[in-house]
């Protein structure tokens, strides 16, 4: 029990250090500060497909690195908590739709990090920055496209690369 405890500990801990280290080290463009948010660290949401230990290690990361950021981000707390909070939504709404496929491949898991953070960071935005999002449709359109940059096109071959790679897979599970 306690190497169970352990393992599912360690786990999510690497997953949100990895998470942190690739926001903060793209910085630039993992805060928006280009225009548009593409955080590179978001294709790792695609791992709660393979273990529970992502659900708070994507928490935790994110956390971290929004805490961090507020000084790259200029919506302080209020990111922290609210984006933080669409990550953790997300990462458990993705295990728990782990096993819906098509065609093998779990597409539904894709989803819930686009929307979450299209809507909740769309709302933070239009909320909190209103000049810059003068709606909360462009808000959400801008966040969701990031997002699903992101997500589809570095998320997908990282599925696929710990799917075969037996270490990670092994790892992870």
């Amino acid at each position: 029990m306690q190497k169970k405890h352990t393992n599912f500990v360690v786990k999510g801990a690497l997953i949100g250090a990895v998470y942190t280290v690739l926001t903060l080290a793209l910085g630039a463009v993992s805060y928006g500060n280009l225009g548009i948010e593409f955080r590179v660290s978001e294709a790792l949401t695609i791992l709660p497909i393979f273990t529970f230990s992502a659900v708070p290690g994507l928490f935790a990361g994110c956390v971290i690195a929004n805490l961090i950021g507020m000084a790259f981000s200029g919506l302080g707390m209020v990111d922290v908590v609210f984006g933080s909070l669409a990550t953790l939504i997300a990462a458990l709404i993705s295990w728990l739709l782990r096993n819906v496929t098509i065609k093998g491949f779990p597409f539904w898991s894709f989803l819930p990090p686009i929307i979450a953070n299209a809507v909740i960071v769309g709302i933070e935005l239009r909320l909190f920055v209103p000049d810059a999002f003068s709606s909360f449709l462009w808000a959400f359109f801008i966040v969701g496209t990031g997002e699903a940059v992101v997500v589809f096109v570095l998320g997908t071959p990282l599925y696929f690369l710990v799917k075969k790679n037996k270490f990670l897979n092994n790892f992870l599970q």
